[in-house]
């Protein structure tokens, strides 16, 4: 347990002198979003409501939380004190999935990976509040069948930070924890919508978005930028997409497969007949990459999200995530390589940035197709005898412990 302690700190350490700017880290400086952008809302919502004249603002209403957190330390500037509140909710990531790992059945695996899969993201990963939501999905599914309630709370907090942790909820087959998060949901959106409008403003802000350069759906404009296509790069809803002819039918075509993500899950949500204690946490795992990978959007920190469900899953010894979890961290190594050490020949569409986004995806892509595919005949086709959904955890899951 302290060797993994020992590694986090040290590479926590590294990851904190580059977002402090002690050690420069190659490429654009990631820290702007936090100092100008966030520090600039944190302003505005200090003032009662949200900045609905800002483009760049796409959030669900609890994401002000975040904003607005580091005023829990005023005698920090403001970007050093969200620094290390992200390093804070980091810390106490591992240690849930270290508390997790010592329980029968279970594995410290899962640590391991959330100690090595963040920093291979680079300083990125601490300047955005992506750590903190994860942490809040992280301890979501950490609670699992012994906390429904919890789970469900926790799940819809975090969807209201940033909606993706919704998809926890896919292999929940609990009720408990269903009504949960819809109380819990409906009463944060109430009270966010009642103390400050334009709580969901952000919904069109995020319907209007285009194709990233670094989505799936973007290496069609790369390739066709070296064939004569007359779209151009450029900074539009707070990231960096491509304008220009057909950008709409590739956008449409990512939404398309979207809904056939979302199709497939259900699919696999109405068949599936044989649930193990670590198939809900499969399941979010899955969903989550096959909504990442389909996304108009795959900016670096989306990476994280997948770090740390893929680290819930390994935290269960029987889990079969292992390969997909292992193509999700050579895709973080890859990310950082093409934001930002390398991002200037991604935007350029030269034959560095387009090789580099070519494996990175790949990579997700593969991952996605094996997790879906094991999760599938682990489930459905093959695997544990079914466990009724009303039946006691299995007895690994039983053991009374003071947190998830």
């Amino acid at each position: 347990m302290v060797r993994p302690l020992l590694v986090w700190g040290l590479t926590r350490t590294l990851l904190l002198l580059f977002v402090l700017k002690a050690v420069v880290f190659p490429g654009p400086d990631v820290t702007s979003d936090v100092s100008v952008i966030y520090r600039g809302w944190y302003d505005v919502l200090r003032a009662g409501t949200f900045p609905l004249d800002d483009v760049t603002w796409q959030y669900p209403p609890a994401a002000a939380l975040a904003v607005l957190s580091p005023g829990l330390l005023p005698f920090l500037e403001y970007a050093t004190a969200f620094f290390v509140l992200v390093c804070l909710a980091d810390l106490a990531t591992l240690v849930l999935l270290l508390h997790a790992g010592g329980r029968p059945g279970r594995t410290r695996l899962g640590a391991w990976v959330w100690v090595a899969g963040v920093p291979l993201l680079g300083p990125t990963v601490y300047a955005r509040y992506d750590v903190m939501v994860t942490a809040v999905a992280v301890a979501a599914l950490l609670a699992g069948s012994r906390r429904p309630r919890l789970l469900g709370a926790l799940a819809a907090f975090g969807a209201l930070l940033k909606v993706w942790p919704a998809l926890l909820l896919l292999g929940v087959r609990r009720r408990s924890a269903w009504v949960s998060a819809v109380v819990t949901g409906a009463g944060v959106a109430a009270l966010s919508a009642a103390l400050m409008p334009g709580a969901f403003a952000f919904l069109g802000a995020q319907r209007d978005r285009g194709t990233e350069v670094e989505s799936l759906g973007a290496l069609v404009f790369h390739v066709a930028r070296h064939h004569g296509w007359e779209g151009e790069v450029r900074l539009n809803y707070g990231s960096v997409e491509f304008l220009g002819p057909h950008v709409d039918l590739v956008s449409a075509g990512a939404m398309f497969l979207s809904g056939a993500a979302l199709a497939w899950l259900l699919l696999w949500r109405l068949t599936a007949r044989r649930f193990a204690p670590h198939t809900f946490a499969d399941a979010a795992f899955v969903a989550v990459l096959m909504f990442t990978v389909t996304s108009r959007v795959i900016s670096p920190q989306y990476v994280v999200w997948l770090v740390g469900l893929g680290a819930v899953c390994l935290c269960h010894r029987a889990s079969r995530m292992r390969v997909p979890v292992a193509l999700v961290l050579v895709a973080a190594f890859v990310t950082v390589l093409e934001f930002p050490l390398w991002f200037a020949h991604v935007v350029a569409s030269d034959a560095l940035g387009v090789t580099l986004l070519f494996v990175r995806n790949g990579l997700l892509v593969a991952a996605a197709f094996l997790a879906a595919r094991t999760l599938w005949r682990s489930t459905v086709t093959q695997g544990l005898p079914d466990v009724p959904a009303s039946a006691p955890a299995a007895p690994a899951e039983q053991a009374p412990v003071s947190s998830p």
